[in-house]
């Protein structure tokens, strides 16, 4: 075992100390093994259970494990991304340890918000914010097109030059839309997707600085969510709420996808958590959204990591429910 102040290194080939179950607070703790499975109640299995994930080079079906080429070069990966914003990454796992599957929308959403603004008003955020450039509002009447067909509703992001950045102008037409979806009951069916070369590539860095107060952006994100609306449009449809999406899925893009009752991923799709780079962690509801389709230990695998995984590896995980191929659907 190798441990910092942020991050612990646990070799589940040779464990030789239990985990410690009731540290709540922790840090990072990534497992690494050369099996691709756990005897039940080991050591080792113990330590998978409590670790934030376990990467391996062998294929396996334990959602607590990921496959990786190197597992080398993966913890190097980890370790910087840890090492570059220690705060934000500790922080990322308290909330996916406390937003568990079970917990609840407006809690969990309210816990990764306040998470969200305390790091906003922190050092790692404002070192990011101090070499980004420069901040401006985007301003864009379509900004998301609303088309009805039937009894189908198609929700399209409609910013293509910036591959559907996810902006407040975004935000606001979405939450339109969806408002439109939950008013009417005719409405039976709903494809979320986005115009261009991606469904959405993440938050729009441009405004990132703009709301000072850290306070009034957790308001804002948790009184204005387009993550409570689309909970609550597939509590009503089900798997009849689909989004289809292809290109960059980052983000606040592939968070709220997550939501949906059905995703269908075009094969040139690539889905990830950049946000560590930041020093924040995912604010879009992801902490929330993702775990319910892939579990606690994958998400934080890719917020720690910061690394892509196609649609493939997305369909085996669960994070996508279908993958097509380009031109196969008229909605991607």
């Amino acid at each position: 075992m190798s441990a910092s102040p942020a991050l612990t290194i646990v070799d589940l080939d040779d464990p030789v100390t239990p985990p410690n179950e009731h540290d709540s607070f922790g840090g990072v703790i990534v497992a690494i093994t050369t099996s691709g499975s756990m005897h039940h109640g080991s050591v080792a299995d113990r330590w998978a259970q409590r670790a934030s994930f376990t990467i391996t080079d062998h294929d396996t079906d334990d959602r607590r494990l990921i496959r990786v080429d190197s597992i080398d070069d993966t913890l190097a990966r980890v370790r910087a991304t840890v090492s570059a914003n220690p705060v934000a990454a500790q922080i990322c796992e308290d909330v996916l340890r406390t937003t568990l599957p079970g917990t609840g929308i407006r809690p969990g959403l309210t816990t990764e918000s306040l998470a969200y603004s305390t790091l906003q008003a922190g050092p790692e955020f404002a070192r990011w914010l101090a070499g980004k450039g420069r901040c401006a509002f985007h301003e864009q009447d379509d900004a998301v097109l609303l088309d009805r067909l039937g009894n189908v509703l198609t929700i399209t992001f409609n910013r293509p030059d910036r591959h559907n950045a996810f902006s407040n102008a975004l935000r606001a037409g979405l939450i339109d839309g969806l408002n439109v979806a939950l008013t009417d009951e005719s409405i039976t069916s709903i494809v979320f997707t986005g115009n261009g070369r991606s469904f959405c590539s993440g938050g729009d860095l441009v405004e990132f600085g703009l709301l000072n107060d850290p306070a009034d952006a957790h308001l804002a994100r948790t009184r204005h969510s387009p993550a409570l609306l689309l909970d609550a449009v597939r509590v009503r449809l089900g798997a009849a709420l689909e989004a289809h999406v292809h290109g960059a899925v980052l983000g606040s893009g592939l968070e709220m996808a997550a939501y949906c009752g059905t995703v269908i991923a075009r094969s040139d799709a690539v889905f990830g958590l950049p946000e560590l780079r930041l020093g924040l962690i995912p604010g879009a509801g992801g902490t929330v959204s993702i775990p319910r389709r892939i579990g606690r230990w994958r998400t934080s695998y890719l917020a720690m990591s910061g690394l892509r995984v196609g649609a493939e590896t997305a369909l085996s995980w669960g994070l996508i429910d279908d993958v097509v191929e380009p031109g196969r659907s008229a909605s991607c």
